[in-house]
């Protein structure tokens, strides 16, 4: 996922952290604790353990625990082998790795047909 972009992990919720409230933030927060609110970021990574009820609005989402809420990523949506996603989802792309679980109802992002024309010279 770093390898992608040059954000660095900017946030953490750890194991034994809950949280209440709403979290808006530039760059990357990895979440492995429980929150119950939404999130706003570039990228969220839910840890194995995390349970997040609530919605996720970021360019790139990674799942490996539970979300009870929507997702809507710009880039990418990847739900890891342990990830659980109860609610709905809007991306570009989604990855649901063998074992990962979706409930829910998907839309995919579709950027706009580019046509290019060329003029060409009768000779």
């Amino acid at each position: 996922m770093f390898s992608r972009n040059s954000e660095k992990l900017e946030s953490l919720i750890g194991l034994n952290s809950s949280f209440k409230g709403e979290i808006d933030t530039k760059g990357t927060i990895r979440i492995d604790g429980s929150l119950t609110g939404n999130v706003k970021a570039d990228w969220v990574i839910l840890g194995e353990k995390a349970i997040l009820k609530g919605d996720i609005t970021a360019r790139g989402i990674v799942i490996g625990g539970r979300v009870d809420g929507n997702l809507i990523a710009q880039e990418i949506i990847e739900i890891k082998p342990k990830g659980q996603v109860f609610g709905d989802i809007s991306t570009k792309k989604l990855t649901i790795m063998e074992g990962g679980f979706f409930e829910g109802k998907s839309t995919m992002i579709r950027e706009d047909s580019k046509v290019v024309e060329f003029n060409v010279k009768s000779v």
